[in-house]
């Protein structure tokens, strides 16, 4: 780690201005890719019957458990198809009774030879295909049942509904999407890397960092799963990286920079605070040896997650450089007049 220095200049105003002296050290190489957050569990709930929506009781950022109901279809519809399939049942089963009792007397006039095997023989298959019609019937009745019960549509699992995709009064269809449903406690980033990369990110126990440009904040992976394929079209392999569980504040959909930790590296950073930003020129303040501060133009690279920056031309190593630029700039100028 850098040390921080409490050396003064001199007993001018300048004196209290903190200061640190920067060196090289070894520190961790990344290779940043962008992601995008999705969840791991995550289902698009689809309408099974036709019919107009009547209920609406869940919308988009709604928490909801297993088995809650989110919608109500029409079931009119529904309702008349098991009103046939019951007729249907009724009148395979006045059949199946007609084909039995005709088995019986077939078989009774058979044992006294009245008539002959043959006729025994139609009886029989008139009774077994009687059967089969009644048990068909019975099938068509419950899958009617079933599908009107598919007419209330309810949450597969516990989460928060991402999307609701049908509006009350619309017209459901089977297979139109009516809600998005994720588990907030399952997210992983998604990241495309060159398959020249795999050699370094297939290793066992790689880690990685995630960064979230938008609001600066970062977070340790849970896990990275680098799929053991790769796409032909953009020789890219594809890496899952797993989110911790306390990640409030992500949701689907949000960008991320992954930095997978590849190995060490000499390295020379500075605090982020330290450095001043003015239009174009990027530099800090370096103590010049003669109780005052300098400007130094640096040319510096991506933030680091201790909230350092890497310095890539501008600083040597060994140099003293004020922590606050600002009171830094203020100091140089009054000992310049």
């Amino acid at each position: 780690m850098l040390a921080l220095s409490a050396q003064a200049f001199g007993a001018d105003e300048r004196g209290a201005v903190p200061t640190m002296k920067v060196g090289i050290q070894p520190r961790a190489q990344t290779y940043v890719s962008e992601a995008t957050v999705e969840a791991i569990r995550q289902a698009t709930v689809a309408a099974q019957v036709q019919g107009r929506v009547l209920e609406v009781r869940a919308d988009a950022g709604a928490r909801v458990r297993q088995g809650d109901v989110l919608m109500r279809i029409d079931t009119r519809e529904a309702d008349q198809a098991v009103a046939a399939a019951t007729a249907n049942v009724a009148a395979a089963q006045a059949r199946l009774v007609d084909a039995r009792a005709s088995l019986e007397r077939t078989r009774s006039l058979r044992a006294r030879n009245f008539i002959s095997a043959a006729a025994l023989d139609q009886a029989q298959a008139a009774f077994d295909a009687a059967t089969a019609q009644h048990k068909a019937a019975e099938a068509g009745r419950a899958q009617s049942d079933a599908s009107r019960g598919f007419a209330t549509v309810t949450a597969p699992f516990t989460g928060v509904v991402a999307q609701r995709l049908t509006e009350l009064g619309e017209m459901a269809q089977p297979g139109r999407p009516l809600f998005s449903i994720y588990e907030p406690g399952g997210l992983r980033a998604i990241a495309d890397v060159p398959q020249s990369r795999l050699a370094e990110l297939g290793k066992t126990g790689l880690k990685a960092k995630l960064e979230f440009p938008e609001n600066g904040r970062w977070l340790d992976a849970a896990a990275v799963i680098v799929l053991p394929s790769a796409d032909p079209r953009t020789h890219t392999a594809r890496v899952r990286v797993n989110l911790p569980a306390d990640a409030t504040g992500v949701v689907p959909g949000m960008a991320a920079r992954v930095h997978f930790l590849v190995g060490e590296a000499p390295q020379l950073v500075v605090p982020a605070g330290a450095i001043l930003r003015r239009g174009e020129v990027t530099g800090v303040y370096v103590a010049d040896g003669k109780g005052s501060f300098s400007l130094r133009q640096l040319r510096v690279g991506s933030p680091l997650p201790d909230g350092s920056v890497e310095v890539l031309a501008g600083l040597a190593g060994g140099e003293t450089i004020a922590l606050d630029p600002v009171r830094a700039g203020l100091s140089a100028t009054r000992r310049g007049r």
